[in-house]
């Protein structure tokens, strides 16, 4: 077999391993699954998720989802919890535990301290039958049949079914909370996935020129406003209101149908009942009336009132495409 096949081939069956191992945690998610989740969700606490080795690592993932999602949480290595850490719980805290064997020595010793403070302990393990398994309240079975790792050794498919659970426990509390988008931007204000969740149309119009004319304004006039307020449009108000919108396209037909411009209004080639959005509303809502009308100019509002445009050209440079 050549180089580049026999990659392919181990890559692929990698995959094909762990997909399986992954689709069978369902047939896990039982009535100890539900009690831990309400456990959680009722607690007044936080959540400590400690772990050793890799099953550390991915209880430092899961804490980071449990807190981007509502859900407080704290990482506690279970190492250094039996060595002075362990002043990390708190009273009304959650603790879960992660440990494929659930009988490694740190475990072991961390255990029977956990449950004299009378916590609530969730394990997250393979093993049901092992010392974890049997002195925890609750058990999530990560079981897996084998590892990826083709001398079964490397934690492979066994970390990958303890993240996965972690992110059913997450998602499961989120949707008990009712933990929004909104929500979620409070926690993720950086970045293009932080505008989307928190950038406004009014944070951008209030960075645009506002074009309008009336409707008894002159085409030529109405090229102009649109020319220096460069962004390819302007509004159309009478007596305070949207009546009609003129974009740069409206220009280019009316100079295609009519030979002469002189004489022509505002009304003559603007287009009515033009698509707007509130003020208050995300860009992101912008962008998807942009893109379901196949417009590249939306006219805000505020309080019924023309308040400004939005550009698609905006929402691109604010990284919101």
């Amino acid at each position: 077999m050549k180089l580049r096949d026999q990659i392919i081939s181990t890559a692929k069956e990698t995959i094909s391993n762990e997909a399986e191992a992954i689709a069978n945690l369902e047939n896990f998610i039982d009535e100890q699954f539900t009690k831990a989740v309400e456990i959680i969700y009722r607690s007044k606490g936080r959540v400590v998720v400690t772990g050793i080795g890799k099953s550390a690592i991915i209880a430092n993932k899961i804490v980071a989802t449990l807190n981007s999602t509502g859900t407080p949480s704290i990482f506690m290595h279970a190492a250094d919890a039996i060595h002075g850490d362990l002043g990390i719980v708190q009273k009304d805290d959650v603790v879960i535990c992660i440990s494929k064997s659930g009988n490694s020595p740190e475990i072991k010793v961390l255990v029977p301290f956990i449950k004299n403070f009378n916590n609530t302990l969730i394990a997250l393990t393979a093993n049901r039958e092992s010392f974890l398994g049997k002195e925890a309240d609750y058990v999530l079975n990560c079981y897996v049949e084998k590892e990826a790792c083709p001398n079964n050794l490397a934690p492979t498919t066994s970390t990958t079914a303890q993240m996965v659970m972690g992110d059913a426990l997450a998602i499961c509390l989120l949707n008990l909370k009712g933990f929004s988008s909104r929500d979620f931007a409070k926690y993720h204000p950086g970045g293009s996935l932080g505008k989307k969740l928190y950038l406004r149309v009014s944070d951008i119009t209030s960075q645009n020129m506002v074009p309008m004319v009336s409707p008894d304004t002159n085409v030529a006039e109405a090229i102009i406003e649109i020319s220096e307020k460069m962004l390819g449009v302007t509004a159309v108000l009478e007596n305070n209101k949207i009546v009609g919108i003129i974009t740069d396209g409206d220009i280019r037909r009316m100079l295609k149908d009519h030979k002469e411009i002189q004489g022509l209004k505002a009304r003559d080639i603007m287009s009515t009942n033009p698509k707007t959005i509130d003020h208050d509303e995300l860009a992101v809502e912008a962008l998807e009336v942009l893109e379901r009308n196949k417009i590249s100019q939306l006219l805000a509002v505020k309080n019924g009132k023309y308040s400004g445009v939005v550009h698609l050209h905006n929402l691109i440079r604010e990284g919101i495409l």
